[in-house]
């Protein structure tokens, strides 16, 4: 079984659960903020919704540089509502898939490098940055945004197993 293959239920299961998450989070709460340092409410969907983009990236280059010649790349507006936010991320995740899904082994064991301004930043092999970097920082976020519909008293979906709001069995 190639590794992409071994991957791709995992990668399944964590887009269905995001896009559940993304799901409840209402327009009208995007510029919500627990605290003056958190990220927007609406910010880190934006966020989330663009993450599974980094697959694309690590299996595509070798070398991925944040800020190249000093200049960062640009952040993504905020959508214009939550359905924007849902076709932003579908769109992402089926590209993600497509880029996960067709990754030879050989590409995947290769080693990826993240720079800003040409200053490497890590450098781990591709398989290992779809899984740190590109899951478990969705999952870390999506976690995140669920505190964020909690302490809006938005129901928060059932993920691993039942919620204080949802109990699917």
């Amino acid at each position: 079984m190639k590794q992409s293959e071994a991957l791709l239920p995992e990668f399944d299961n964590e887009m269905t659960n995001t896009r559940k998450t993304l799901a409840r989070v209402p327009h009208d709460k995007f510029a919500w903020k627990p605290h003056e340092k958190s990220t927007s409410m609406g910010g880190l969907a934006t966020h989330l919704s663009n993450l599974p983009t980094w697959a694309v990236h690590a299996t595509s280059v070798d070398v991925f540089d944040l800020a190249p010649g000093g200049q960062p790349l640009p952040s993504p507006e905020l959508p214009g509502s939550t359905e924007d936010l849902l076709a932003i991320f579908d769109a992402n995740v089926a590209e993600a898939r497509a880029a996960i899904a067709g990754a030879a082994d050989e590409e995947l064991f290769k080693p990826w490098t993240l720079q800003s301004n040409g200053h490497t930043i890590m450098t781990l092999p591709k398989i290992a940055v779809l899984r740190g970097f590109v899951l478990n920082h969705l999952i870390h976020h999506r976690a995140q945004l669920g505190v964020y519909l909690r302490l809006n008293d938005i129901p928060v979906p059932s993920i691993y197993g039942p919620s204080a709001d949802e109990n699917p069995f």
